[in-house]
């Protein structure tokens, strides 16, 4: 099956070129004309109704006068309506709650007397097809809307406006034999892994008591519904899973879903190490790992892996996205979307509280971002930790934050588990049709408090007092199998013992179990590894091209098709381009970058790159995208490149969500370069989650390792607090272990190197690029083609732009970005000829050793100062302040600090005058290099 038919996606077909047409075009559901008449569930004309009514009767050998004519007629629009009523609100009647204590009253307008058939229950009105019905009862006619759209399945489709998807959704629900049925064999396996569920629960319960496990009790059902995910996306052409969810019920998915061992999650349980002792990392708690795995139905085997996630509950959801994303283009599916599949599952509060949940909905139909449709699994507990539903959202249900992406929901009673396993069958079907996102609301209950520790009756007496005395699951469940005749009185308890003795075989085996290998360097992995030595690992990898594939290069970016309009600006910028290539000089930093990426696409390498402006960059310097001038047809010079892929994407207005769906496209997907763009440095804050818990820890927590490049527009130019700091303190707080690189660069073909060392070594590590805003065309932030080629590499340090002999050096500036040149300018006017200016450009892992090399060979130095644009409470001072101190002492400067020489410690990272910032950008730069300088809140702790 696939989705090549369907039009709400803009991006089918798009990986063979950038999307073209206006820039005003919008998802088509957004100017669809709707077809609502088509299956008669809107009120007809009743000059047309007439009509439909008199010709049904004729063809059913009914005689009616005018009169009888117009009553049948009026009769059948008041069904009709009576029909889309259901349809469209029949869910709030439905029955969801297990615990009975959601009272849903009937609505008046789903009764017979609000549509004004009170007493009327023999009439016969004709509906054209609905339930398969012509002529029908009315009573018979209630009778099915009621059992269809109020029992057990609550379902909301009728907000789509797509009218071949709400057939679709309603012929299934309605046509009786494609309602809930199972086969004898299949009622037995549903029942079976409720068992499996429950019973390991209590397993756990009683071996480990008090210990936090986040319990699945009270949601079983959930077990078997996941299993049908995996039987029925088989069928339908799913060949990979990837799972995200929170804690409650993690550990039971991790077993009975995952197939991750029992007696390796025992061993967890006990206080064992998920990985060997020697592979280091700090671990993580068990119900925050993931694991993946091969599972079989039906002779089709299907891969699936769950993406280990922090406490921060729906953190992980675009990981999973973006890893999904990343997954499908490997295995070539990016046009049909059918082979990768992303599960989410959620817990009710959070997906109505948490709002990334929406940032990853409206990933659904957007290009670039698109997974063809995600399945979307709400576990309902009815209450958030201690909170009730009614503190915790304002919509009736968790789920309608999913209605602004026009997603279906099934609304289901967790205490069916035959309804739950239905509910998957049809989302997936639904999903594998039309490569849209559904979601599941499986109304259930927690039986035990938020963590098994906790005491619930404190806060929700009435609903635990209810709880107590619910029966679980299986017991409801055997009970009907019984009644039905598919089980026999005291199979489920057999079923409970054997599966019981089996837990305890693998818990006495847990006492001798070790892992013998690190879960991380397979698949397309597989040559990756952990820099033994992360010193010399980064130093020796050669990253210059040869001058063939430069000048090829060249002509990519400047050459502009026959056919293509280019803006009068876009022009210029070209000619200027022509000229760096024929002379050789003035490469500025987007040209450099773009040979970057043209030269890795050139050796086969994947680029991507997002962000919310990067296809023309935020300050109008990258120009990777040519849009025409006349159509809006797009050019990407980069693509036209052989052997990778270029792809360059305006993301969504969202960090969080964006973020998370680059790192998890990066995890997936070691053989492309992937970037994320801040539009400036700041708006990474909006993404600290992602940073904290994923970026900088994930491989020391869950040894997954990554290659993300994280672009943060940085520097100081009087654009005031919001646009002045990416924040490079936070960053370098976060740097331990080798497990991050920090970089604040200020050459062109420097930041050329670092993206293609990025790839060209057998390791991969996150890399923060505080990039450049004033030095993007600053005169004297220029490279030369040499520096591109022969045997140049990266420089973890720069040396001073003019040529100073070390031993006639007194004062060392040591500095890190733009104010690199406000300084060398500043000495050069002042004529000081003992003063050299060094650039760290590689700020972590920090390059002590070099450093020192440098320290030792001036002779004559008396004094390192550390200068800043930033203030001394943010920047790098605090973090460089010790290491500048040990690579002194180590070239034999014992007892020679570093002092500090820029702005006053502040809590607003930016003044917001221009003027009052130019006055303290130059008494820094004149304290710096030893120069009078005096402005408030600028301050030298030099001598």
């Amino acid at each position: 099956m696939g989705n090549e038919s369907h039009d709400f996606l803009p991006e089918l077909g798009d990986q063979e070129g950038p999307q073209q047409g206006p820039s005003w075009s919008n998802p088509a559901w957004l100017t669809e004309v709707v077809d609502s008449s088509a299956d008669l569930t809107a009120a007809l004309d009743p000059t047309q109704m007439r009509v439909v009514v008199a010709k049904a009767a004729e063809k059913a050998g009914k005689q009616l006068d005018d009169k009888a004519l117009e009553k049948a007629s009026d009769d059948s629009n008041r069904a009709m309506m009576l029909v889309r009523t259901f349809r469209v609100r029949g869910h709030l009647a439905a029955n969801l709650d297990p615990l009975g204590l959601s009272k849903r009253e009937i609505p008046e307008d789903l009764t017979l007397k609000g549509h004004g058939f009170e007493g009327e229950e023999d009439l016969e009105v004709y509906v054209g097809g609905v339930f398969g019905f012509g002529w029908v009862t009315i009573g018979e006619l209630y009778d099915a809307l009621r059992h269809t759209y109020c029992g057990n399945v609550g379902l909301e489709y009728m907000h789509i406006s797509d009218t071949v998807e709400r057939r679709f959704l309603q012929e299934r629900f309605e046509t009786p034999e494609e309602t809930i049925q199972f086969t004898d064999e299949g009622k037995r396996a549903i029942l079976a892994a409720v068992i499996r569920g429950e019973q390991y629960e209590s397993f756990l319960g009683k071996k480990y008591v008090g210990t936090k496990r986040f319990g699945l009790d009270g949601g079983e059902s959930m077990i078997p519904a996941l299993e049908a995910v995996i039987k029925y996306g088989g069928q339908q052409g799913v060949r990979e899973i990837i799972y995200g969810m929170a804690h409650r019920g993690r550990l039971n998915v991790l077993a009975n879903v995952m197939g991750k061992p029992y007696k390796v999650i025992f061993h967890e349980f006990s206080g064992g190490s998920a990985n060997p002792e020697d592979v280091g990392g700090s671990g993580d708690v068990k119900y925050h790992l993931g694991t993946s795995t091969d599972r079989e139905f039906d002779g089709i085997d299907v891969h699936m892996s769950l993406v280990p996630n922090p406490s921060h509950l729906e953190a992980v959801d675009p990981v999973v996205l973006g890893k999904a994303r990343a997954q499908q283009a490997i295995r070539d599916d990016l046009k049909q979307h059918e082979q990768v599949l992303p599960v989410l599952l959620h817990g009710d509060a959070a997906f109505a509280g948490q709002g990334i949940v929406w940032e990853c909905l409206g990933f659904s139909g957007v290009r670039g971002y698109n997974t063809g449709g995600c399945l979307h699994f709400v576990i309902n507990n009815q209450i958030g930790f201690t909170t009730s539903p009614q503190f915790a959202r304002s919509s009736p249900y968790p789920s309608d934050v999913a209605k602004g992406v026009q997603a279906p929901i099934l609304h289901v009673n967790g205490d069916d588990p035959e309804a739950v396993t239905f509910a998957c069958k049809l989302a997936i079907e639904y999903r594998q049709t039309f490569g849209r996102d559904i979601v599941i609301d499986m109304w259930c209950y927690r039986r035990f408090g938020h963590n098994e520790g906790d005491e619930p009756k404190f806060t929700q007496p009435l609903m635990y007092d209810e709880i107590r005395q619910h029966p679980k699951v299986s017991e409801l469940y055997s009970k009907r199998l019984e009644e039905e005749g598919v089980i026999e009185k005291g199979y489920a308890d057999g079923l409970c013992a054997e599966f019981t003795a089996h837990l305890e075989k693998e818990f006495a085996a847990a006492k001798d179990y070790k892992p013998d290998q690190a879960d991380w360097f397979g698949g397309r992995w597989s040559g990756m590894n952990k820099p033994a030595d992360p010193e010399s690992a980064r130093r020796n990898v050669e990253t210059a091209i040869d001058k063939k594939l430069f000048d090829s290069l060249g002509r990519t970016l400047t050459g502009i098709p026959g056919d293509l309009t280019i803006h009068k600006t876009l022009g210029r910028v070209l000619k200027a381009k022509e000229e760096m290539f024929s002379s050789g000089e003035g490469f500025d930093w987007a040209t450099a970058e773009a040979l970057a990426f043209g030269s890795l696409v050139t050796e086969g390498f994947g680029v991507r790159l997002s962000g919310q402006d990067s296809g023309r960059g935020t300050f109008s310097q990258r120009h990777a995208v040519w849009i025409d001038q006349k159509d809006e047809h797009k050019y990407i010079p980069l693509t036209t490149l052989p052997h990778g892929k270029f792809e360059v994407y305006d993301s969504p207005l969202s960090e969080y969500g964006v973020l998370g769906f680059e790192y998890g496209f990066a995890m997936a997907d070691p053989k492309s370069l992937v970037m994320w763009e801040a539009q400036f440095g700041d708006f990474a804050n909006g993404a600290q989650i992602v940073i904290d818990q994923f970026i900088a820890s994930g491989e020391a927590k869950w040894l997954r390792a990554n290659g993300l490049v994280l672009l943060l527009p940085h520097g100081y130019e009087g654009q005031g607090p919001e646009h002045s700091s990416a924040r490079l303190e936070r960053f370098l707080q976060l740097c331990a272990n080798d497990n991050i690189q920090v970089c604040n660069i200020t050459s062109p073909a420097n930041y050329f190197h670092v993206l293609r060392r990025q790839m060209l070594r057998n390791f991969r590590k996150p890399l923060v690029i505080m990039t450049p805003k004033s030095l993007l065309r600053h005169p004297l932030a220029k490279s030369e083609a040499s520096e591109f080629q022969g045997d140049n590499h990266f420089m973890r340090i720069k040396s001073d732009m003019k040529e100073i002999d070390d031993e006639k050096v007194k004062r060392l500036v040591l500095c890190s970005g733009k104010v690199a040149y406000d300084l060398m300018q500043r000495r050069d006017e002042a004529e000081l000829e003992d003063v050299s200016i060094v650039r760290i450009e590689q700020l972590y892992p920090f390059p002590g050793e070099p450093l020192a090399v440098r320290l030792e060979r001036m002779k004559n130095l008396e004094q390192i100062v550390w200068c800043q644009e930033e203030p001394k409470n943010n920047g790098a001072w605090f973090f460089v302040d010790r290491l500048i101190e040990e690579a002194a002492e180590a070239a034999g400067k014992s007892g020679m600090r570093p002092c500090y020489a820029g702005r006053e410690v502040a809590a607003s990272p930016a003044t917001g005058y221009a003027s009052r910032h130019q006055v303290q950008q130059e008494a820094l730069v004149n304290i710096a290099l030893g120069l009078n300088g005096q402005a408030p809140n600028v301050r030298s702790d030099c001598k």
